[in-house]
């Protein structure tokens, strides 16, 4: 098996691989995205990500980063929704994703046909039921739900339809990738979804749906995921969370972003950013309670990290000359907090993000960080 869900977080665990040692999952070889800062290693990432050659006439090269946000998720699914109705959806040639951007990623990728699908998952009340009170985690569970509410979530919507979809994009040249947090090695973890899609079979699966509740696994939220690995013959497992812990977002892996070839590559694309929560400040008073303290405090840590990782994304855009499309959920009390998973609730994002992406004013350009202006490519 790829991974061990049933298995309670503080049951005896094998050893991590120790640093150095590239561990693999059994079956799944090179699913991963693993690359350093080598200049052979780059091209070959590029390659792999199927990044057009450097001066090739080709479609446009469209990527979609879609973040982190929790229950915010329903503004990325409205958005795309809302693009489709407008008939002004891009084609990505690559979707990335993160936490709750990547159970959206799948669909994203697979575009228009799979809305019905996609407005289903986030507006069904399949969140409110899996994150009800009759599905909270025993002391010491890891979490505040145990790890079946998150698995509730996404099975019904992972199916053999979905696997081989995204197979036969990614045997187009068109990439999907989810991101998860390796907490031993403290590190961000770059999957291959589409890779893992074209082994075909019920591992594959298997391990596509770990991946994505491992990448929504909120620390305290939901418990960590463990992935069963190996490496010349040793056994070993590794523990991943929520990968927004490490990134709240992510338009490639990070090597990729500091190569100095990477702008002649990307030429002619344009990036898209979905940014499932709220940016701007939101002044009020927080009461004086536990529950109210921890909600305040979880969605400025996120608006803080969130304005960072946009900003840096902006930063990588201007120096490298490509068009950054950026759009986030707007400032409304209606709304109520990304951590709320009332169907009520989502569905007012959902409906609200649906109409704004058949305006003109969904799109804007954010500004590079100031402390960055100055960093360009070597």
């Amino acid at each position: 098996m790829a991974s061990t869900p049933k298995r309670s977080l503080f049951s005896t665990r094998l050893p991590a691989p120790p640093a150095g040692v590239r561990a693999e999952i059994a079956g799944f070889e090179g699913v991963r995205l693993t690359i350093d800062e080598a200049e052979g290693s780059l091209v070959a990432a590029a390659d792999r990500l199927a990044l057009p050659a450097p001066g090739a006439e080709a479609e446009a090269f469209d990527i979609l980063a879609i973040s982190g946000g929790a229950a915010g998720g329903a503004f990325g699914a409205g958005v795309l929704v809302g693009l489709t109705k407008a008939r002004a959806r891009p084609k990505f040639a690559i979707v990335t994703g993160v936490s709750t951007g990547a159970l959206l990623a799948p669909f994203a990728f697979l575009g228009p046909e799979w809305d019905e699908r996609l407005t289903h998952a986030y507006t069904g009340g399949y969140a409110a039921g899996a994150l009800s009170l009759t599905r909270l985690a025993p002391a010491f569970g890891g979490g505040m739900f145990n790890a079946a509410a998150l698995e509730s979530l996404i099975d019904p919507f992972i199916d053999a339809a979905l696997m081989e979809a995204v197979a036969r994009e990614h045997a187009l040249g068109r990439r999907l990738l989810v991101s998860t947090t390796d907490l031993d090695r403290q590190k961000t973890c770059m999957w291959d979804m589409g890779e893992i899609a074209s082994r075909g079979g019920p591992q594959a699966a298997a391990l596509f749906r770990d991946i994505l509740v491992a990448s929504a696994s909120m620390p305290g939220i939901f418990p960590p995921r463990r992935f069963t690995c190996q490496a010349d013959g040793v056994v070993y497992e590794e523990m991943h969370v929520d990968g927004g812990v490490a990134a709240p977002l992510f338009i490639m892996p990070e090597p990729l972003l500091r190569w100095h070839e990477l702008g002649q590559r990307l030429a002619g694309g344009r990036i898209y950013v979905i940014v499932n929560t709220v940016l701007e400040q939101a002044p009020h008073t927080t009461h004086a309670n536990l529950a109210s303290i921890l909600i305040r405090s979880f969605e400025t840590m996120l608006r803080f990290s969130y304005r960072n990782a946009l900003g840096a994304a902006a930063t990588f855009c201007a120096a490298h000359g490509l068009p950054l499309s950026a759009t986030a959920i707007e400032d409304d009390p209606a709304n109520g907090s990304m951590l709320n998973f009332d169907t009520d609730a989502m569905r007012r994002i959902f409906d609200a993000a649906v109409e704004r992406a058949q305006r003109p004013d969904l799109w804007s350009t954010p500004a590079p960080r100031p402390q960055d202006e100055a960093v360009a490519p070597d």
